[in-house]
This record gives structure tokens, C-alpha cells and sequence, in this order.
């Protein structure tokens, strides 16, 4: 598992094929495989799916239409075969350019290259007959209600097995994690180390394991200049930061015996569902983390925008960790 840090990839696309190599390169072969890839199929997310299939060479492609839809062609083997990606070529681009450039002579070379090689593979193509089937607006809205639950599923196993009641994130006892342990690296965005601290502060980040030994050279945190592709172990919730001892406190619920191998905390563009900061029961005084009076002329920050599309009688559901 690898943690790429955002809901799309359309901001680092590169990155994207990157993880996908390096998770594709620990399948053994030995049982089957099926690969789920995204829905972003327009534009730019078609091109990446050729790319994707040229990549992991797939026994079979199920191509899943959309009623009344007809603005992507099937992805057969020829047409992946002669359509370029958006960094591998197709044959037939291969071709117009070699015979540009030198003529007859090239065309031979043109069709031994790697990426221009053409695919063998089964599709199977689905095409519903009923209305609304896959309409984008909706699948978004369930993609980000899926999201939250699974983040509060996971972090439901920092609860009790017995049943009771919920206990708050300032309830729960955190790993203490000193600096010097794990370096750090935000994923989706600049940030100056003076304020790398606020940014990793109450926010959702990877544990993750990198092949280089962590050397800490001065008494502050260890910041990578670099995002990593490596080894995601599990996630977790960096509930404070201690500036005096020099610790990250962190929520999470992975063991202890894979714990020992995270060296690397990863902070993405992920956020923790609203509901678990705002709905903290026992409070006395101001909530964790939730603050009424801010400022926002700062760079940076600003209000959550309400989604227009989003139906709250059809969508409505209790927020909490069960």
C-alpha cells in the first residue's frame, strides 16, 4: 500500500504512474489480480488509463459505460494499441514522426519500441440500458460520503470492543514519537518549515516506512525535500505536537510490532470528517482543535464551502465512530 495524499491525481499524474509501477511491482503472479481504476475518464484521465494499460498488461479490460453516453470509444486493443497516453506514444505517432524526421529507414525502429507495442487482452464491454446509471454528480457525492465512513471506521478501532460510550479524541491515549524518529513531508503543497508544525497538527497523516535511515541533524523536526514512493503501514492522527520534549503525540490503530517499522509521516490532502472534531463529547470549554474566532484574510485558510448538489434527505446519516 502506498499513500498518494489525494482524491485525484490530476495534480501530479507523474506521481500517480509512479505508485501504480511500484504497488504493480510486489504481484506475484501466482493468484489473480483485478484492478479497479479510476472513474476519470475525460480528457487528461483517458489518456493516463492508456498509459495504465500499456503499463500492467491486462489479461482482460471491462469497459463499464454510461446510459446515454457515447463520448468515449471502446477501449479495444487497437484502439489503445494507436492512440498515444499522456507519456507513452501510440504505433501510428511513432510512425508519422520517425518518417519526419529520416524517412523510410526508421519506420522499422518505430515499431519495436516498448510503449508502441500492441496490447493483447479480452474487453468486455458493459453498457446499461436503465437512466442515471453512473451520472458523475452523484458518484462524487457518495465517493466523498464513502470516504468519511471509512475514515471512521478506521479510526473506530481506537474504541472500546465494549459497548458504551464513544470516547473523544482527547480521551484516547496516543504514541509518543520523538522527532528525531520519523521524518516528515506534506504531500500536496509547499510548506515553510517554520510552519510545518501547524500544518501536521490535529491533521491526517501515513505511517510509512522509507529505506533510508533517518538522521537527524538538528534538534527540530526532519523534513524531507521529496515525496517518497514507499510503503504505507497504516494512518493515523498526530492529536499534538510538544514542542518542549520534542514529540509528536499520534492515534492510530496499527500494532505496535508495525509501528517499530514507520520512519516517515506523510501528510496529504485527506481531512479528518468534521463531525469527529466538532461532535466531542465531555468537553468543558472550547472543543480540540474547533475555534470560532479566526482570521480569514490569512493565505491559506478560509471556510468549507457547503456542496450545492448534496441532498441531505437522501444522504443523511449519524456521524459517529460505530
Amino acid at each position: 500500500m502506498v499513500y498518494y495524499g489525494q482524491t485525484s491525481c490530476e495534480q501530479d499524474t507523474e506521481r500517480y504512474l509512479d505508485v501504480v509501477k511500484y504497488v504493480f511491482s510486489s504481484y506475484k503472479k501466482e493468484v489473480p489480480l483485478v484492478i479497479n481504476t479510476m472513474g476519470w475518464v475525460k480528457g487528461e484521465g483517458l489518456l493516463l488509463l492508456i498509459d495504465t494499460i500499456r503499463l500492467l498488461s491486462p489479461s482482460h479490460v471491462v469497459q463499464m459505460d454510461v446510459y446515454d453516453w457515447k463520448a468515449m470509444a471502446p477501449l479495444t486493443p487497437e484502439y489503445v494499441h494507436l492512440t498515444p497516453g499522456l507519456y507513452t506514444k501510440g504505433k501510428q505517432q511513432a510512425k508519422c514522426k520517425q518518417m519526419g524526421m529520416s524517412g523510410a529507414e526508421n519506420w522499422k525502429s518505430s515499431e519495436g519500441e516498448g510503449d508502441a507495442s500492441a496490447p493483447e487482452y479480452k474487453l468486455l464491454y458493459v453498457h446499461p440500458e436503465f437512466p442515471r446509471a453512473g451520472v458523475a454528480g452523484e458518484a462524487r457525492v457518495h465517493s466523498s460520503i464513502l470516504r468519511d465512513m471509512s475514515i471512521l471506521g478506521y479510526l473506530g478501532q481506537l474504541q472500546s470492543p465494549d459497548i458504551g460510550a464513544v470516547l473523544p479524541l482527547h480521551s484516547l491515549v496516543p504514541y509518543q514519537v520523538p522527532f528525531s524518529a520519523v521524518a516528515l513531508r506534506v504531500i500536496h503543497t509547499d510548506v515553510a518549515p517554520t510552519n510545518i508544525m501547524y500544518a501536521v497538527n490535529a491533521s491526517w497523516v501515513g505511517l510509512c516506512r522509507i529505506p533510508d535511515e533517518i538522521r537527524c541533524q538538528t534538534d527540530g523536526p526532519v523534513l524531507l525535500t521529496q515525496t517518497p514512493v514507499c510503503d504505507c503501514l497504516g494512518f493515523g492522527i498526530v492529536r499534538g505536537v510538544e514542542m518542549e520534549k520534542k514529540l509528536y503525540h499520534i492515534l492510530t490503530p496499527v500494532p505496535p510490532e508495525n509501528l517499530r517499522l514507520v520512519n516517515c509521516l506523510l501528510l496529504g490532502n485527506i481531512a479528518i470528517p468534521n463531525c469527529v472534531l466538532v461532535g466531542q463529547q465531555g468537553v468543558e470549554g472550547e472543543i480540540p482543535y474547533v475555534t470560532s474566532d479566526y482570521n480569514y484574510s490569512i493565505l491559506g485558510s478560509g471556510k468549507l464551502k457547503k456542496k450545492k448538489h448534496f441532498k441531505r434527505r437522501e444522504y443523511a446519516f449519524e456521524c459517529d465512530y460505530t
